[in-house]
């Protein structure tokens, strides 16, 4: 183990994320708006119900009571989108803030003025179709928009693609912490698999899934999704002792699919490690064979990446490559992933749909997103009597102008036990 780096202390991780925020409403927001054509956006939501996208345009230090509003208006290249705070949230210097007032028929009133003022002919709104990150307003909310102005009914529009690029789109900053994300999470998953943390013949699965979540606690971090170790067991011993019991028996392979969220960055891996068998000191030679292939289809996988291919395209070219290449059985079902688990990003296949996904998947490729690189390969082990095995491989990548990397590496042999 390399060691876990160190984590920001709650303080120190507020100020990262305002100072990442203010970098995104610069530079992020106008191109969110202009490539969709937006010449007003407007984000409403209300407290214990926040809009996806609202979440990301605040503070992490930041109390949002009540009825929210967030006015953007595009007010030209050279002087840049005006960014409005219409509540009674504190959002300091990072929006303007035109109203000190507690009563929302005034916001509603003050909501028209703005609008009517500025007179936008696009206004965009949250009520995407296709990204459910992009579907954030409410239908009661929606009401009261056409209710109090109902003059702007026929210029409202999906604000969509905003929210795409937006949410896909992170900054250098972004992709530099990253990395640091994504060592945290390689170093929680060894210290769950580490012949410390598992005794064989007693420890489970579920001990396995509890652990990280404690540990993810511990260490002041939030789970992207609920922790899951799985076994992979010879068919002879599965019929001794069926996986159902959940219990680490040697011989074993163990899976994981696990992830965190440290400064708003989302981690998604899957690895594998083996129980040694009394005698042995590595894996079977049949394991680190397809281990291997699913290290070269990981290899197809990120020399596909180019920028303007849909995850449909992506997907079509990914297998053609790994099936001339003679990968065994090659799956892929990847997805982005950033500010949230599983958008907004093209879709990349999915677990059950391996030719084209409608919506999500035709969703364009483009610079400074991130994805999980989910696939697998399948093929039979000659030391587990010719059973078929499938290996479920994820480790996180990051697409840039210089191509498809990962984020801190991916997984090569195999954590032993």
């Amino acid at each position: 183990m390399k060691g876990m780096p160190q984590i920001l202390n709650v303080r120190q991780q507020a100020e990262v994320i305002r100072s990442i925020l203010r970098k995104r409403l610069d530079t992020i927001l106008p191109d969110a708006m202009r490539q969709a054509n937006l010449d007003m956006w407007i984000i409403l939501c209300q407290e214990d119900d926040y809009d996806p996208v609202f979440k990301t345009m605040v503070p992490r230090d930041t109390w949002a009571p009540i009825l929210q509003m967030l006015i953007f208006f595009d007010r030209g290249l050279e002087k840049g989108v005006e960014r409005i705070n219409l509540s009674m949230t504190d959002l300091g210097d990072l929006y303007d803030r035109p109203w000190r007032g507690v009563h929302h028929e005034e916001q509603w009133l003050q909501l028209r003025g703005i609008i009517e003022e500025r007179n936008p002919q696009q206004i965009g709104i949250n009520i995407g179709r296709v990204n459910w990150a992009a579907g954030g307003l409410t239908y009661n909310l929606y009401q009261q928009l056409v209710e109090a102005i109902p003059s702007i009914a026929g210029n409202l529009v999906s604000a969509e693609k905003a929210c795409e690029h937006w949410l896909m789109t992170l900054t250098n900053e972004e992709l530099e912490l990253f990395n640091q994300v994504a060592k945290i999470a390689h170093e929680m998953i060894a210290e769950c698999f580490n012949p410390h943390a598992i005794t064989p013949g007693v420890t489970t699965t579920e001990d396995l899934e509890w652990a990280y979540w404690q540990r993810s606690l511990n260490l002041g971090l939030e789970l992207a999704f609920k922790p899951f170790f799985r076994l992979i067991r010879r068919n002879t011993a599965k019929a001794i002792n069926p996986v159902e019991d959940k219990i680490i028996r040697r011989g074993d392979l163990l899976h994981c699919d696990v992830g965190i969220r440290y400064l708003r960055l989302n981690s998604d891996h899957q690895e594998l490690a083996y129980v040694l068998l009394d005698g042995e000191t590595n894996a079977p030679v049949g394991f680190n064979r397809l281990l291997a292939e699913g290290n070269r289809l990981q290899k197809v996988f990120m020399n596909e990446f180019m920028l303007g291919l849909t995850g449909n395209e992506l997907l079509a070219n990914i297998l053609s490559a790994a099936r001339l290449q003679s990968i065994p059985n090659p799956r892929v079902y990847s997805h982005s992933l950033g500010l949230y688990l599983h958008e907004p990003g093209p879709l990349i296949g999915l677990p059950w749909e391996q030719e084209k996904n409608p919506g999500r998947g035709d969703v364009p490729l483009q610079h400074n997103s991130c994805f999980t690189m989910e696939l697998a390969v399948e093929d039979f082990v000659t030391e587990w009597d010719n059973q078929t095995v499938r290996l479920s491989l994820e480790q996180d990548v990051k697409f840039t102008e210089r191509g498809c990397k990962p984020l801190d590496g991916v997984q090569t042999s195999f954590h032993l036990i």
